[in-house]
């Protein structure tokens, strides 16, 4: 199979090119930038292994655009900024399987995405052909799908928990939501929040409440699961250069004991590799650092359920959950060339 990662120079793209390497049934890699075509891989990367060669050309450079168009890829993944990878991708639709990395087919009402994002989608018409790969959850949907909106890490790591309970209207109540997040979630660009100084022992909290885009991301899903979407969700940024763990509160409509939570769980996510049920045992991002894993806690008092739930915001939260659907997407084994351990 033949496969292009274009944004190959930023954390994501990265990524995918050390995941791609290692998976069997990937032959030839691409590896597009628009801003550095010309540079060898190795150059590029410090990081990867010359190996990596053999599903290069004999060069290993970095490919323009138009390059890798010219080449036919099987499958795209785009690792672009949100607002432009619909339009960098207008020569591979129709032709190749897209699994987009950004939030430009997340949402399906192009008035939502001109909302959250203040600009006008390039290609509306597209947006009720994408499918959400939330892998665990749209599996079906993706596995006939040609364009894949791969979710961030923020809705990730905060749908997986609540899905199972929204389908089966068991959340009444507002839904309130607090999100940590690595450094490395910010992206590669340089920007003065994200210095070393600035952000080593400090935390902040950021577009709290109902501001932030991925509030409308999640509330999206929600409502599309049978849920009322309301919910107030609040991002922290903290040291780390990659993890994310989520709290989350929410009122029952009736009281569940931990076995009815374990039983209602394993039968959403049985036989689902990358989730991990941990039931009373609060959940470490430690435990599903360079993993493709989330793995979900809880605690609860009475009618009110604190859902916990971690992933490694660069894995799961992108790269990883990108190649799973890719997975998904050709009938392949849903773990081929990702991990389901964690560091210990």
């Amino acid at each position: 199979m033949k496969v292009a990662v274009l944004g190959t120079t930023g954390y994501t793209g990265m990524l995918l090119l050390r995941l791609l390497s290692q998976h069997k049934a990937v032959s030839r890699i691409l590896p597009g930038s628009s801003s550095q075509a010309g540079t060898p891989v190795l150059e590029m990367d410090g990081g990867v292994s010359p190996t990596i060669l053999d599903k290069m050309d004999r060069e290993g450079k970095l490919l323009s655009i138009e390059e890798v168009a010219e080449a036919k890829p099987d499958v795209v993944f785009a690792a672009l900024p949100h607002l432009t990878s619909a339009s960098v991708l207008e020569p591979f639709f129709g032709s190749s399987v897209i699994i987009d990395l950004s939030a430009d087919f997340r949402f399906r009402d192009p008035a939502v995405f001109q909302k959250v994002y203040k600009e006008a989608h390039p290609r509306p018409d597209l947006l009720e052909k994408a499918v959400y790969g939330l892998a665990e959850v749209f599996t079906d949907e993706i596995r006939s799908s040609d364009l894949i909106a791969n979710p961030g890490c923020y809705p990730t790591a905060t749908l997986l928990p609540l899905v199972p309970l929204v389908k089966r209207n068991l959340v009444r109540g507002f839904i309130v939501v607090n999100a940590l997040s690595g450094i490395s979630g910010a992206g590669r660009s340089a920007k003065l929040n994200n210095l070393f100084c600035e952000r080593s022992e400090n935390t902040n909290a950021y577009s709290p409440g109902t501001t932030h885009r991925h509030a409308a991301e999640i509330r999206q899903i929600l409502e599309r699961v049978g849920g009322t979407g309301d919910l107030f969700f609040t991002p922290h940024l903290v040291p780390l250069k990659q993890g994310m763990a989520v709290t989350t509160v929410v009122e029952m409509e009736q009281e569940l004991t931990d076995e009815e939570l374990f039983s209602l769980y394993r039968e959403a996510y049985e036989g689902r590799p990358f989730v991990r049920i941990r039931g009373t045992r609060i959940p470490e991002t430690k435990e599903v650092r360079n993993s493709n894993r989330c793995d979900i806690g809880w605690h609860r008092e009475g009618k009110r359920l604190i859902l916990f739930s971690v992933l490694d915001n660069l894995v799961k939260g992108a790269s990883g959950q990108a190649v799973q659907n890719m997975n998904i997407r050709f009938g392949l084994p849903e773990t081929a060339g990702l991990s389901v351990h964690g560091e210990f």
